[in-house]
C-alpha cells in the first residue's frame, strides 16, 4: 500500500509560486505541484482561470469567515474537501 505514495513522480510534490490578484492585490502562493493541477481542474469547472477561482474562493471564505490567517493551507484544504466529495458516490456504492 505504501509503494503506491512511495512511489510517486518527485514533480508531484514540488512546490511552485503563483501570483495571484486577491480583492486588488497581488499575492504569491506557494503549493504543490499536485494540489495546483487540482485547482485548476476546479477552475476549468468552473470556467474559470485558476487565479479568479482563487480570488472567488478567498472572497467567500472572507464573507463567510471575515478572515484567511493562511490561504496556502485553505486552499490545500479546499482540494483535499473535493476529493472527499468526488470519492464519496464511490464509498457509498462500496
Amino acid at each position: 500500500m505504501c509503494h503506491v505514495y512511495a512511489s510517486t513522480a518527485p514533480e508531484r510534490y514540488e512546490c511552485t509560486t503563483r501570483s495571484v490578484r486577491l480583492q486588488g492585490s497581488v499575492t504569491s502562493v506557494r503549493l504543490e505541484n499536485e494540489f495546483w493541477e487540482i485547482l485548476d481542474l476546479l477552475a476549468r469547472d468552473q470556467q474559470l482561470s485558476t487565479g479568479q477561482f482563487i480570488s472567488e474562493l478567498y472572497g467567500e471564505v472572507m464573507a463567510t469567515k471575515g478572515t484567511v490567517p493562511n490561504l496556502a493551507s485553505m486552499l490545500r484544504v479546499a482540494c483535499a474537501v473535493h476529493l472527499h466529495i468526488r470519492a464519496e458516490p464511490a464509498v457509498r456504492r462500496a
